[in-house]
């Protein structure tokens, strides 16, 4: 059988890359893993975990014979995607560094070195489709919806989409893990990473005050009152329940949460009982990428999700520039948080997203 390119897969380690890998050897690509590392540190253990990752794309590449390199982005990394978290942070806002990762990284630079490694397409094991027509790359949801990752590629662009593969796309995590498994795969159970992808399993708070200082400050209540002191507002997101330690405080009508953060004043704004205040009708949203352009309307319904978890909710969104727009909601949301991404959906098609700003 003629060959039909070749496809540089990037290769993380676990069990999606590996299964990714294998199925485009199978489908007839000349297939050649390419390992990232964009993080260099060692955990509270004292382990490099990009070591224990690298050794397993060296036995899952070994497995299916196909060749595999390794390349460092720990620079890019930290200049396009770290120092934004940063100053997001700093700011009072709640960033997402993996969509970053996804635009600046993923297909940014690891996209050049995969080219200049001689591909003619890039794959990755992300839970989600293409479409290739007329010139014009279309982003389809994932069959298994409860995996689906393209709220995470919002912001990769329309070049940066050509040639790119999504071997998992119709696939459902069980099936995956049960080829990994069929084929011999040292991934096939490996867990899944959560969280964010440099800190792993480490404490948030631990981790972030090695790069910000922390500015404690006064917790108050909606009349006003001292409820408590914080630790630093950075630490802090609309809605938190859990981590506030208002315990010897609890309001008769249930557990305190975040209501607001007063940058200005350094003041953490708590309260409990109704939720009034958490909810919102609208929300302005810049820096707008659309996939794969922007709509021929000023003003449309669609669904929008306002974090990645999140089920689709039914909104209008009214543009207000190339890049921005206001959105309604048909129905109020819960704790909509600057600095977080909202993504918006037509049907089985992701068609853009941007930063909320409030």
């Amino acid at each position: 059988m003629a060959g039909k390119g070749t496809a540089v897969v990037g290769m993380s380690g676990g069990v999606d890359s590996s299964v990714a890998a294998l199925l485009l050897k199978e489908q007839g690509y000349d297939v050649i893993g390419l390992f990232m590392v964009n993080w260099e540190e060692e955990d509270e253990n004292g382990c490099c975990t990009a070591e224990e990752d690298y050794e397993d794309v060296r036995r899952v590449s070994n497995k299916i014979g196909i060749p595999y390199y390794t390349v460092n982005f720990a620079k890019e990394y930290r200049e396009r995607v770290f120092s934004h978290f940063l100053e997001e942070y700093g700011r009072g806002r709640t960033p997402n560094p993996d969509v970053l990762c996804n635009r600046e990284i993923k297909f940014g630079p690891f996209r050049e070195h995969a080219i200049a490694l001689g591909a003619d397409y890039i794959a990755t094991g992300h839970y989600c489709d293409i479409l290739h027509e007329g010139g014009r790359h279309f982003l389809r949801k994932a069959a298994d919806e409860g995996k689906d990752q393209t709220y995470f590629l919002n912001q990769v662009t329309q070049p940066q989409f050509e040639n790119v593969l999504f071997p998992l796309g119709k696939l459902k995590k069980s099936e995956v893990r049960e080829i990994a498994e069929r084929c011999g795969l040292s991934t096939a159970r490996k867990k899944d990473s959560t969280g964010i992808c440099f800190i792993g399993e480490r404490n948030f708070r631990n981790f972030l005050k090695n790069y910000l200082p922390a500015k404690p400050g006064k917790i108050v209540n909606e009349s006003g009152e001292v409820v408590g002191e914080h630790m630093g507002l950075m630490y802090y997101t609309l809605g938190q329940r859990k981590g506030l330690n208002l315990g010897g405080r609890k309001g008769e009508e249930g557990r305190w949460f975040v209501v607001e953060k007063d940058l200005k004043n350094n003041i953490l704004r708590v309260s409990h009982g109704s939720e009034d205040a958490l909810y919102s009708s609208s929300c302005r949203v810049s820096g707008i990428n659309w996939i794969p352009e922007a709509p021929q309307e000023e003003c449309f319904c669609c669904t929008a999700k306002f974090r990645y978890r999140q089920s689709e909710q039914g909104v209008k969104v009214v543009r207000t520039g190339e890049n921005s727009a206001e959105v309604l909601f048909d129905a109020p949301q819960r704790a909509v948080t600057p600095g977080q991404y909202a993504v918006f959906y037509r049907g089985n098609f992701c068609i853009g997203g941007g930063v909320i700003e409030s």
